[in-house]
């Protein structure tokens, strides 16, 4: 008895890529704001074949891909990362959400940012009654906090310098020095606070 062996279908090639591929190559092309027409000129890849690659109904060879990948931008393998994180990646409860409150108990700092991002990114909801100070001991060298004000008005004082600022504007500062921010109004107040630790100023790579 002889045995027929089973041949690939002529438009498969061996390359074997996951479905995730084209949904990155669509990505990546809006990104960039480029049409089908526009990235098939840069890569020299046809329309077709580029639309069918996004809508995942052909297997590309390693050339395409390459071609592709170099009129992006980006290297051959991140193109072809495969990329398994969900889309939501936490969903915090009101319950679950951590509630600092400041020694005089008038400040409030609702932690907003990943506790995994702590080291060097931290983002807070900033809230204060009248005459509420929250004091704050110097972060890592380089720091520097955001503080945007939501309502009311508050007084920023870092390292014996003092600035006042009110609702729909923005303090930047040194987060390593000695601050302290107070509700100087007679309303409750509020402000976006963020700190970004660890950085290096244009002016520290300079010196």
């Amino acid at each position: 008895m002889s045995s027929r062996r089973r041949s690939r279908p002529a438009h498969e090639s061996e390359n074997e890529f996951t479905p995730s591929l084209g949904k990155t190559i669509q990505r990546l092309r809006k990104a960039y704001n480029l049409s089908l027409g526009e990235l098939s000129e840069q890569s020299g890849v046809a329309k077709s074949i580029i639309s069918q690659i996004e809508r995942n109904e052909t297997n590309p060879t390693i050339g395409t891909v390459w071609r592709l990948s170099r009129a992006l931008d980006i290297t051959l393998d991140e193109v072809l990362k495969v990329d398994s994180r969900p889309n939501f990646l936490q969903h915090q409860k009101r319950a679950g959400v951590p509630v600092l409150t400041s020694q005089d108990g008038l400040c409030t700092l609702t932690i907003l940012g990943s506790l995994e991002m702590v080291e060097f990114l931290q983002w807070y909801h900033f809230e204060a009654k009248p005459g509420g100070v929250l004091e704050s001991e110097p972060h890592q060298p380089g720091s520097v906090e955001h503080l945007s004000i939501l309502k009311g008005t508050l007084e920023i004082t870092v390292d014996g310098e003092t600035k006042v600022a009110e609702e729909g504007e923005t303090l930047r500062y040194r987060g390593d020095r000695p601050h302290r921010i107070a509700n100087i109004g007679d309303t409750d107040a509020a402000a976006t606070m963020v700190d970004v630790l660890k950085v290096v100023t244009a002016l520290d790579e300079r010196r």
